[in-house]
């Protein structure tokens, strides 16, 4: 079901099959993701395609600068035929709700999502409102190098399981896209393969992977060379050491085995911390480059045998 599942989507997100690994492990983990890239290179088409292959009912949000945290969570409106106030649903009550531009909305409407990332609920005149689930937030953004772009806040940060880059195509990946559009295939033909309940039997199914304490020790020592580093401002927090091995027993599930090994933690570990580290101003001036300094730290922490 989920090689049928890949295989459906890299039909029209075209050439970024290790993208769409990790997307699935984050949906399956009951992750967040972060797509970052240049405009047009198909951010937008990932997260809609996503959300039609799986039959989940799909939202978007398009931040701008005078987007409001009402737009995102929903707001009260007085009915004047019952004399009562009423909730209207905000953006964020969709299954599968795509955050389009989000570092271009100020913080306090960035801020809007946290409740619903965090615990799948949002909270509107006191009153909690449980999120649909399967429950998963892709978030896109332009570099940071953009004009009009606020950085997201560290808080915000963290609440994202894995931050991934799409970058450009190569020759042969942007001529297929090109026949893909000239025939018509696009994300708004996109047909389901399988359903939101499906989903939720595989969550179900990747929490039950077996972990041994030498694993998630081998987790956590990772993080805890981040946070000896001299050159990254802080460590990764507790919270993603737990979005380690969350991704880590969906990494083994997408593989075929029912426990986790090393090896998968290495594998989903860069994804995972990196968008969390920040280099220092001194590694900046000396020009250390982030992603080397993650393998290097990996690499260094000794593998349980």
């Amino acid at each position: 079901m989920i090689n049928k599942l890949k295989k459906h989507i890299s039909e029209y997100f075209v050439g970024k099959e290790e993208t769409i690994e990790n997307l699935l492990i984050c949906l399956f983990s009951g992750g967040h993701i972060l797509l970052e890239g240049v405009p047009g290179v198909g951010k937008t088409t990932l997260a809609s395609t996503l959300a039609r292959s799986v039959e989940c009912d799909f939202g978007r949000i398009q931040f701008t600068p005078d987007t409001l945290p009402t737009d995102v969570m929903g707001t009260e409106i007085f009915n004047m035929k019952t004399g009562e106030f009423e909730y209207r649903e905000g953006a964020i009550m969709h299954q599968i709700v795509l955050a389009d531009e989000i570092n271009r909305t100020s913080p306090k409407t960035q801020a809007s999502l946290l409740e619903a990332m965090a615990e799948g609920q949002t909270t509107v005149s006191g009153i909690k409102h449980r999120l649909p689930q399967p429950f998963m937030v892709i978030a896109t953004q332009n570099p940071v190098e953009f004009m009009g772009t606020y950085p997201l806040p560290e808080a915000q940060i963290d609440r994202f399981m894995m931050k991934l880059t799409v970058g450009y195509p190569d020759e042969s990946e942007e001529l297929r896209m090109t026949k893909n559009m000239l025939a018509g295939k696009t994300s708004d033909t996109v047909k389901s393969v399988i359903t939101a309940e499906d989903v939720i039997k595989i969550k179900e199914q990747v929490a039950d992977v077996a972990i041994k304490d030498e694993v998630i020790r081998y987790a956590r020592n990772i993080a805890e060379e981040t946070r000896l580093e001299k050159r990254f401002v802080l460590g990764i927090s507790p919270r993603a050491v737990l979005a380690l091995v969350k991704a880590s027993q969906a990494k083994a599930f997408l593989e075929g085995r029912d426990y986790v090994k090393p090896d998968d933690v290495k594998a989903v570990a860069p994804f995972v911390i990196g968008h969390r580290l920040t280099l220092t101003s001194e590694a900046k001036i000396a020009k250390e480059n982030k992603d080397d300094l993650i393998q290097k730290l990996i690499r260094k922490t000794k593998i349980p045998l």
